[in-house]
């Protein structure tokens, strides 16, 4: 097996052991940020953990009422809001899995007045399509004690309610809950709320004992992690080093022969555009079913120009094999038509990878760190393309002294 081989095997592994991890199950409020720490500790809710997406912190106690078969649940969520104006929401959901569609939910407003309510509301398939969602009444779940608590300082905000739900629709060990952050609102009517990868991924299915929880949304960062990972280093780094190592260690400045070993450029530049093709490919082919899994958002850019990338690498690729001969007629125009597809490619793959970034939302490590290595590229073929002319021009001037020589010294 080559080394490049292994490679790709060990990368994809490590990739994928990362899927089996699930989130922490630490329950202790004391992690919690001083605000919710201290508005949970006053309703002596002593189970806490912060939640995945939008930087919001849940807290809950619950109680089990065997007599009457419901159970009984203390809740509160806090978060951030972006504006003065905003609203906050959280529900559940008695359905397979939890979703926005079928919640019933509680949602805090806060106005820019400084003034606050909070209300019930049933979110059905017809508040996906855009009808207005306005207060009502849930059927199946009892709500009281609702509160909202607003800190300016911060623009933090809180919701608390007690429920009292049915066992056979919601149970300790796997009640679906989904919360939400927006911006504005028109009197109750919480108006849409973003779109990002952040908000379409805030649920989950929570044991309330353990604090453990299934969430798909985890799951599905970590493929996009995965994903974001791999394009990087197939698309954006390999690629690039095998179109380096073809324009500037074939001839100028640094002719690739060691030892006698003709077109050893080639051959480097070959296995590190198909490494990098292997990986990309792989890359493509998760955000191809990432793409596929969400049913309720696409990104249509981010996805043409990769079905874009992928087409004309694959095309690139197929030259190793196709490619005419060198005693072709049109072999002249192939090399022309591969060059400006490579370079072509080149731009696109880095437009499409910030594109991704900016998808994704990862920490801003990535955005510079992906910045950083553009710009060494950057620095390195400017330096070769200054040292390749300066070598090119310096051997003319050879070549023409050596000639003049030549012809002085010819016998008259």
């Amino acid at each position: 097996m080559s080394s490049s081989t292994e490679i790709v095997i060990i990368l994809i592994t490590l990739a994928f052991l990362s899927l089996i991890l699930n989130i922490n199950a630490q329950t202790d409020c004391s992690e919690s940020s001083d605000e919710f720490f201290d508005l949970a500790s006053a309703r002596n809710i002593t189970k806490c953990k912060k939640l995945t997406t939008l930087g919001a912190e849940f807290g809950w106690k619950y109680n089990v009422d065997n007599h009457t078969k419901h159970l009984q649940l203390d809740i509160i969520l806090g978060a951030s809001l972006h504006n003065a104006m905003g609203w906050l929401a959280w529900g559940v959901n008695p359905g397979q899995r939890p979703q926005m569609v079928g919640t019933r939910a509680i949602i805090g407003i806060r106005y820019l007045n400084g003034t606050s309510v909070i209300k019930t509301y049933n979110i059905t398939q017809y508040t996906k399509i855009g009808c207005p969602l306005l207060p009502s009444e849930i059927s199946d779940v009892n709500v009281s004690n609702t509160q909202v608590n607003y800190l300016a300082t911060t623009r933090y905000m809180t919701i608390h309610a007690s429920l009292i739900l049915p066992q056979k629709d919601y149970t300790v060990s796997k009640l679906n809950h989904v919360w939400q952050v927006g911006h504005s609102a028109d009197d109750v009517q919480p108006l849409m709320h973003a779109t990002t990868l952040q908000n379409v991924d805030s649920t989950e299915t929570l044991d309330l004992d353990t604090g453990t929880c299934v969430n798909i949304g985890h799951r599905r960062r970590h493929l996009r992690t995965v994903h974001g990972i791999l394009n990087i280093l197939g698309w954006g780094i390999l690629l690039p080093i095998g179109v380096i190592i073809a324009r500037y260690f074939r001839v100028h400045p640094f002719p690739f022969d060691f030892q006698k070993k003709k077109n050893l450029w080639f051959y480097l530049h070959v296995s590190f555009q198909s490494v990098g093709y292997v990986l990309g490919t792989i890359g493509w082919g998760i955000g191809l079913w990432l793409g596929h899994a969400s049913k309720y958002y696409t990104f249509r850019t981010h996805r043409i120009l990769a079905i874009f990338i992928f087409t004309f690498a694959t095309l690139q690729m197929l030259a190793f094999r196709l490619k005419p001969k060198e005693a072709d007629d049109y072999r002249k125009h192939w090399n022309m038509y591969h060059h400006f597809l490579g370079y072509a490619l080149l731009a696109t793959i880095s437009v499409n990878i910030f594109q991704g970034i900016a998808i994704l939302k990862p920490v801003y490590t990535w955005k510079w760190a992906y910045v950083a290595i553009l710009g060494a590229f950057g620095v390195v073929t400017i330096a070769f393309e200054i040292y390749t002319w300066i070598k090119f021009r310096r051997d003319i001037k050879n070549k023409n002294q050596t000639t003049a020589t030549n012809q002085e010294q010819k016998p008259k």
